[in-house]
């Protein structure tokens, strides 16, 4: 497991007691790894300008946000002819797509995704959340068999789908819904932002084209992002950004432009070069790290906390899939008679814990799972729900504390 850059701060409660902060949202914003930290400290005696310079740092500069993108690019299993291009975010990666794609691409998905696999795209067909991973497969190919029957062979189609839901954690079939998708000629994006922090991600064995991530969910800094897959697109689309580094020659008039291929086709300007340079970081401690120890670790505390927040009268865990459906350490709520974000608030105030309320950038799907978690308890929900989320600084106390502070207000 990877350590972090600092330790939870000590907060005030208004007993007096000063507790270590609870972070339970590590599915908003992971802490700063301290190899993330260590990269940038290390680079800042050599930052300057990256691919815009002779001299020294310069050079040093480049090549280190260079290795930092073929280091990216093995921790997510590109192929070889893959590119790895930065964006800013998950959400900044999949507009890139949506802005690559080939005219009149039709794109599906389910209404089950975070926005950002739900709202860029300029043509879409939008799928009803799933009940288990198996109906999320049939519903796929049902939508593209009809699909090419009504349109033809020659329509461009793109699949985008998340690898592990932001609101539940529920891990989605990436490899099935792959092969359902080549099957009618489908290309497949893969939003594994929440899936990337705790279990492998690898494009080469699940046969997509196309996978996203963030660096802030990664224990990287705000900033950067990833989008990796297929050339093609990327390489025919106009440049995502116009500007400096994405052409390769511009005429005395400006009227005629030369634009690059391959990744800085779509980096124009300056990057974020310790943004890539800390991600990087990450991804290489990641990788030899033993993230099957980890990935246990986790499965221990988020079923521990979804057990005992089951446990509690009035509370209702929210899910998609069967009870039992393989998960990331998120677990999603509701205290039935109590509003979310007076409950967040407190539990901060009163108890030193950190969780997230709303409707976590998933509207449609998390008042879903509201509904549908009313309709399972005979229970009035609130308008929005609770999410905790573990990660590499979580402990059993934080997981204790969080249930035994929501049975109290329950």
């Amino acid at each position: 497991m990877i350590t972090l850059a600092a330790l939870p701060p000590q907060v005030a409660l208004p007993d007096g007691r000063k507790l270590p902060f609870a972070n339970l949202d590590y599915a908003a914003t992971a802490p700063v790894a301290r190899v993330a930290l260590d990269a940038v400290e290390d680079l800042l005696p050599w930052y300057g300008s990256v691919h815009r310079g002779a001299g020294a740092l310069s050079q040093k500069t480049s090549l280190a946000y260079e290795r930092s993108r073929q280091t990216i690019g093995d921790f997510l299993g590109t192929r070889p002819d893959d590119e790895v291009v930065f964006t800013r975010n998950t959400t900044d990666a999949m507009n890139l797509l949506a802005h690559a794609l080939p005219p009149g691409t039709l794109t599906v998905t389910f209404l089950g995704e975070h926005h950002a696999g739900l709202l860029p795209w300029p043509s879409v067909h939008r799928l009803p959340i799933p009940a288990s991973p198996a109906s999320a497969v049939a519903s796929l190919a049902d939508a593209l068999r009809a699909i090419r029957a009504r349109d033809g062979a020659a329509r461009p189609l793109l699949v985008a789908v998340t690898a592990a839901s932001n609101v539940t954690g529920e891990v989605w079939p990436i490899a099935e819904l792959v092969e359902q998708a080549h099957r009618f000629g489908a290309r497949v994006a893969v939003d594994a932002a929440q899936l990337a922090p705790h279990r492998p991600v690898d494009l080469s064995s699940w046969d997509a084209d196309y996978v996203a991530v963030s660096g802030h969910k990664l224990y990287a800094p705000f900033g950067c992002g990833v989008l990796a897959g297929r050339a093609d697109w990327l390489d025919q689309a106009p440049p995502y950004l116009a500007g400096g580094g994405a052409t390769s020659g511009v005429a005395d008039d400006a009227a005629t432009v030369t634009w690059t291929d391959g990744p800085a086709r779509h980096e124009a300007g300056t990057p974020n070069v310790f943004g890539a340079v800390a991600l990087g970081a990450v991804c290489a401690a990641l990788t030899s790290c033993d993230r099957v120890g980890w990935q246990d670790h986790e499965a221990r505390l988020s079923t521990r906390l979804e057990r005992r927040l089951a446990r509690i009268p009035g509370v209702a865990v929210l899910r998609s899939f069967p009870s039992g459906s393989d998960r990331v350490g998120i677990v999603s709520f509701a205290v039935s008679g109590h509003d979310s974000g007076d409950l967040a608030t407190w539990l901060s105030v009163e108890h030193g814990i950190g969780v997230r309320e709303g409707l976590f950038c998933a509207h449609p799907f998390s008042r879903h799972l509201l509904s549908e978690a009313g309709r399972r308890t005979g229970l009035p929900m609130p308008a929005t729900a609770l999410r905790a989320s573990v990660g590499a600084g979580t402990t059993t106390d934080d997981v204790d504390r969080l249930v035994e502070a929501v049975a109290k207000a329950a």
